[in-house]
C-alpha cells in the first residue's frame, strides 16, 4: 500500500506541472498589462518611467518568458508562491488563512450531500416508480440544473433578506462558534444541495442495479428483513460508484467552490482565485491553482484507497 501511495503522488507531479505550465502561460498571453493595477493612472513623465521600469524588475517582468517561467519553477521547490501584487503580502501566507475557511465550508457541503444523497437515493431505489421516486428524482434534478449563484442569491434574498433569519453573506468565525455557523448554512447548503442532486441519481442506479442480482434475491428467500438486505447486501456492493462521485464532490468542496465563495464573500480559496483574476494578479492565480491541483490529486489517491476497504477483492501491490 505504501509503494502504491508514493506511486500515485510521483506520478501526480506530471499533473501539477501541466497546470502550473498552462496558467502560466495563459496569464502572460492573455492583453493587458499587471503594471495597471499596481501604479496609479496619473503617472507619467521620465519620472514615471523610472519607477515603472524599477517595479518590473523587482517583479522580474523585465526578463524573458523562458527566464520566468524557470524562476517560478524553482521557487515553487522551496513552496515560495512569491507576493502578491497588489497587497504585496506573502501568497503563502494568504492561502495559509484561506483554506482552512475553505475547509470548513467544504466539510458541512459535504456532510450535507453525502446524508441527503445516499438516502434520497437508497429510499428512491426501494421506492422505485413511485411518488417517492418520481419527487426525489424530480428534486435531485431541479439541484443538478440550476446554477450555484441562482440558488445562493434565492437563499439571501429569502433567509437573509425576507425571513432575516441567517446572515446572507460574510464570514463569522470557526465552526466551533454560533456566529461562525450561522454564516457558514448558506453557503454551505447552496454547495451541498447541488452535490447531494448529483449524488442521489448516482446512488438510485447504483442500488438498482444490484437490487436484480441473484444474491439479493436469495437474502429475500431466506426470510432476512428488507432492512437487513439493504444496508448489509446491497449497499455494501453499490458503494464503489457512490464513493467514486463522492471523491469527485470532495476535489471540488477542498478546492473551494469559485462562484459560492464569490457570491456569499465567503474568504476562501474561490474567493482568492477570483480577485486575482480580476486584477491580474498572477502569483495569486498560480498558487491559488496549485492549490486546487493538489486537492484534486489528493481526493483522487484517497477515493482509491477507499475502494480496498470497501471491496476486499481491490488490492494495490
Amino acid at each position: 500500500m505504501r509503494t502504491y501511495i508514493l506511486k500515485r503522488l510521483f506520478l501526480a507531479l506530471p499533473a501539477l506541472w501541466g497546470a502550473v505550465t498552462l496558467v502560466f502561460l495563459a496569464l502572460h498571453a492573455a492583453p493587458g498589462d499587471p503594471m495597471d493595477m499596481i501604479l496609479p493612472p496619473d503617472l507619467a513623465g521620465a519620472a514615471g518611467e523610472e519607477i515603472v521600469a524599477r517595479i518590473r524588475a523587482e517583479y522580474g517582468f523585465d526578463r524573458p518568458l523562458y527566464a520566468q517561467y524557470l524562476i517560478y519553477l524553482g521557487r515553487l521547490t522551496r513552496l515560495d508562491f512569491g507576493r502578491s501584487l497588489r497587497t504585496h503580502t506573502p501568497i503563502v501566507r494568504d492561502l495559509a488563512r484561506r483554506i482552512p475557511n475553505t475547509l470548513q465550508l467544504g466539510v458541512i457541503s459535504l456532510g450535507i450531500a453525502a446524508s441527503l444523497g445516499v438516502v434520497l437515493g437508497v429510499l428512491s431505489a426501494v421506492r422505485r416508480d413511485s411518488w417517492i421516486d418520481n419527487s426525489t428524482m424530480f428534486a435531485a434534478l431541479f439541484g443538478v440544473s440550476i446554477p450555484n449563484f441562482w440558488f445562493g442569491f434565492m437563499l439571501m434574498l429569502l433567509f437573509g433578506l425576507y425571513w432575516r433569519i441567517l446572515p446572507p453573506s460574510g464570514f463569522g468565525g470557526p465552526l466551533y462558534t454560533p456566529e461562525g455557523i450561522r454564516h457558514a448554512i448558506l453557503p454551505a447548503l447552496t454547495l451541498g444541495l447541488a452535490s447531494a442532486g448529483i449524488l442521489a441519481r448516482f446512488t438510485r442506479s447504483s442500488v438498482l442495479d444490484i437490487l436484480g442480482e441473484d444474491y439479493v434475491r436469495t437474502a429475500r428467500a431466506k426470510g432476512l428483513a428488507e432492512r437487513v438486505v439493504i444496508i448489509r447486501h446491497a449497499m455494501k456492493n453499490a458503494l464503489i460508484p457512490i464513493v467514486t462521485i463522492l471523491g469527485i464532490q470532495l476535489g471540488a468542496v477542498l478546492s473551494g467552490s469559485v462562484i459560492v465563495e464569490t457570491v456569499f464573500a465567503w474568504p476562501g480559496i474561490g474567493r482568492y482565485l477570483v480577485t486575482g483574476i480580476n486584477t491580474r494578479d498572477f502569483p495569486v492565480v498560480q498558487g491559488a491553482v496549485l492549490v486546487v491541483a493538489v486537492s484534486f490529486v489528493l481526493a483522487n489517491l484517497l477515493t482509491d484507497l477507499a475502494y480496498a476497504y470497501i471491496d476486499p477483492r481491490v488490492r494495490y501491490e
